[in-house]
C-alpha cells in the first residue's frame, strides 16, 4: 500500500500525502516514498514547481507513534533527506494545506517556499507534551518564525491558528478553506510565467543570501549571478519577447 501519490502536469510535480488512515503521519514508508518522489526533480529540467498537498482532513500529524522503535534510525535518515531535498529544491516548493499540521509535519512547511493554509487550520509543536523535542524540524522551522513565536510555541506545545502562523512567518497566506485550491492554482500559474532557468537562479540567490548581511562580496557574487541570467538562453529570449511584445516561448 502506497502512502503518497505523485503526478507531473503542466510542469508542476504534485506530491500528495495519501495515508489518511493515520492522518498522514510520518512513517518509514511515507518518508521513503517521499524521498524517492523528490529524487525525480533532477531529471525534470523544465519543472516550474513542486506542489506538496494531502488527502484526508489532516495535512500531517507528525511522527507515527505506533511505528516500531527499530524503524527510528531509517525513518530519521529518510526524513532528513526529504527535508533537505525540499529545502534545497532548485524550483519553488508550494504547500497547499487543507487541514491541521502537528509536530514533525510542520517541518515540511518550514522547508517550503510558499505555504497556503485554510483559515480554520491549527498548528502545534506537541513534542514536549510527549517527552520529546522538535529537533529535526527545528532546522527548517526556526529560521522561518520569529524568535518569540519559536520560544512560545516550541516550549508550550499549545495550539495556534492560521492567522498566528502567518503573523509569525510559518505560513505565507491564510484563505477560506474553499479557496485553497483556487489560490494554489493561481500561484502555480504565476510560476508558469517564469523562465525555468530564472526560477532556478532566483532560488540559488535566495539560498545564498538567506540570513546574511549585505556586504561587498555578496554584491559581487550577485552581480555575477545577474550576468549569468542576462546571458542565458532564457534571458535572451525573455528580452527579445519583451521587445517583440509577445509571450516568451516557455509560457504555455
Amino acid at each position: 500500500m502506497t502512502t503518497i501519490t505523485s503526478n507531473l502536469s503542466r510542469d508542476v510535480l504534485t506530491i500528495t500525502l495519501d495515508s489518511p488512515q493515520n492522518r498522514n503521519a510520518i512513517s518509514l514508508a511515507l518518508v521513503q516514498e517521499l524521498d524517492a518522489a523528490l529524487a525525480r526533480i533532477d531529471d525534470l529540467p523544465d519543472l516550474r514547481a513542486v506542489l506538496l498537498t494531502h488527502t484526508g482532513p489532516t495535512f500531517c500529524a507528525g511522527a507515527d507513534l505506533k511505528e516500531a522503535p527499530a524503524n527510528l534510525p531509517a525513518r530519521g535518515a529518510h526524513f532528513i533527506s526529504v527535508l533537505d531535498r525540499l529545502g534545497t529544491c532548485p524550483v519553488p516548493v508550494v504547500v497547499a494545506m487543507k487541514g491541521n499540521a502537528r509536530a514533525g509535519g510542520i517541518g515540511f512547511l518550514g522547508a517550503a517556499d510558499i505555504v497556503i493554509a485554510p483559515s480554520d487550520a491549527s498548528f502545534a509543536f506537541t513534542e514536549v507534551r510527549i517527552g520529546v523535542v522538535p529537533a529535526i524540524i527545528g532546522v527548517t522551522v526556526i529560521p522561518r518564525m520569529t524568535a518569540r513565536a519559536v520560544q512560545r510555541y516550541f516550549l508550550t506545545g499549545e495550539d495556534f491558528d492560521a492567522a498566528q502562523a502567518v503573523e509569525c512567518g510559518l505560513v505565507t497566506m491564510s484563505v477560506p478553506r474553499e479557496e485553497v485550491d483556487a489560490r494554489t492554482e493561481a500561484i502555480l500559474d504565476t510560476l508558469r510565467l517564469a523562465a525555468p532557468s530564472a526560477l532556478r537562479l532566483t532560488k540559488e540567490l535566495i539560498r545564498s543570501r538567506a540570513s546574511r548581511p549585505a556586504d561587498h562580496d555578496g554584491l559581487v557574487a550577485a552581480a555575477a549571478l545577474s550576468t549569468r541570467a542576462f546571458l542565458s538562453d532564457d534571458g535572451k529570449e525573455g528580452m527579445l519577447a519583451f521587445r517583440e511584445k509577445r509571450a516568451p516561448r516557455w509560457v504555455r
